[in-house]
């Protein structure tokens, strides 16, 4: 798959995608001050966005893993994407870092991998790239922001997240398992916090005690302790990406490998006898006649593609699955966009059947 006109795309969107103008700035202050409602806080670094930067990031450094005697088109891609994520963090960093809720953790997976890139760095060249000495301490101070949002995060008698605790403190979300098990597990090996490692592991054992179906072995859109009972569908395409990616950020050490690469190899198999002849994982991975969605498929299979590459996954039949799912979503793309997509969730059994080009389509395509 040519990723350039991806990596141009996705660094347009990444400054752009959910950015209010000043009509949407006062549709809110209307809706705030006037009618009384409750608005989300304009979030600058929210999931859509931090899937696109986690992809460009991958892009850049598999580019730069293979650097010398490459076209010069390639490096003009990772000065793009280092001048794009720069541009896009500091507009964060300019507000003071705000963290508004839980999916920004996903962001500081990005935050992680360029901060430990500086520290990697020889030191008469830490002054130079996409991380210098100017902002290198700006990246840490918002990993350990994000951090202590997460371990003073509410949660619920068991020790997993709401997603939402200031709307609901029993609901928990299979989203976020991907938005933060990944970053927490990544911080606690780099900075040498057990704790958060603990806390990334036992989000996923949590729901694979109360949130998966017995019959089929793939999750619910999540479950609620308080209620003991499983809500959504079974077999959701982004809950089970959601899932996988989490379990895959989770088992790139002996701890977490030790837990969860048994089960998180046992899911990929499940998933893997969905998958459609034509490469596609549908929207719901049992309505294999229904819509494909390139948001599952691409997030199924970036993390197949990870497994694979820390070894946890072995056999020809993952590579060509991995293969077979580059193959559709390559035939979803025009003009950089990732079509086939579904559309938002709008919450459990909320699935509008809505298809086109969005961000949690191109980031994981970016992945593969």
């Amino acid at each position: 798959m040519d990723k350039t006109v991806l990596i141009e795309e996705a660094c347009r969107e990444l400054l752009t995608y959910g950015v209010r103008d000043g009509k949407e700035k006062l549709k809110v202050l209307v809706k705030r001050y006037l009618m009384r409602r409750r608005t989300a806080p304009e979030d600058m670094v929210f999931w859509p966005t931090g899937l696109l930067s986690a992809g460009l990031w991958q892009c850049r450094q598999e580019m730069k893993e293979k650097d010398g005697g490459e076209p010069e088109s390639v490096r003009i891609s990772v000065s793009m994407i280092e001048l794009v994520l720069d541009a896009y963090f500091d507009r964060w960093f300019r507000k003071g870092c705000p963290v508004t809720c839980m999916d920004d953790l996903l962001s500081g997976e990005t935050f992680l991998e360029i901060y430990e890139a500086y520290r990697e760095r020889p030191q008469e060249t830490q002054d130079k790239g996409s991380v210098d000495v100017r902002n290198a301490e700006q990246y840490r101070q918002a990993i350990e922001k994000l951090a202590a949002y997460a371990l003073c995060y509410p949660t619920d008698e068991t020790g997993s997240f709401p997603y939402r605790a200031q709307w609901s403190m029993g609901d928990i979300f299979v989203d976020s398992i991907g938005l933060t098990c990944p970053f927490l597990y990544r911080y606690g090996v780099l900075y040498d916090r057990q704790e958060t490692m603990e806390l990334a592991v036992k989000q996923i054992a949590n729901f694979l005690s109360y949130g998966m179906d017995v019959a089929t072995g793939l999750p619910y859109h999540g479950y609620s302790i308080e209620d003991d009972c499983k809500y959504g569908i079974i077999g959701w395409g982004r809950a089970v990406g959601w899932l996988l990616r989490g379990m895959s950020g989770c088992i790139t050490t002996e701890y977490g490998a030790g837990r969860l690469a048994e089960p998180y190899r046992k899911l990929i198999d499940t998933a893997l006898g969905f998958q459609r002849r034509d490469g596609y994982f549908s929207w719901q991975l049992q309505a294999m006649e229904g819509p494909a969605d390139t948001s599952a498929t691409g997030m199924i299979c970036a993390s197949l593609k990870r497994g694979i590459e820390l070894g946890v996954l072995t056999g020809e039949q993952y590579e060509e699955a991995v293969e077979a799912g580059r193959t559709a979503i390559e035939k979803s793309v025009r003009d950089g966009r990732v079509y086939h997509c579904s559309a938002e969730c709008d919450g459990f059994g909320q699935y509008p059947q809505r298809y086109g080009a969005y961000p949690w389509a191109l980031g994981p395509a970016l992945m593969l």
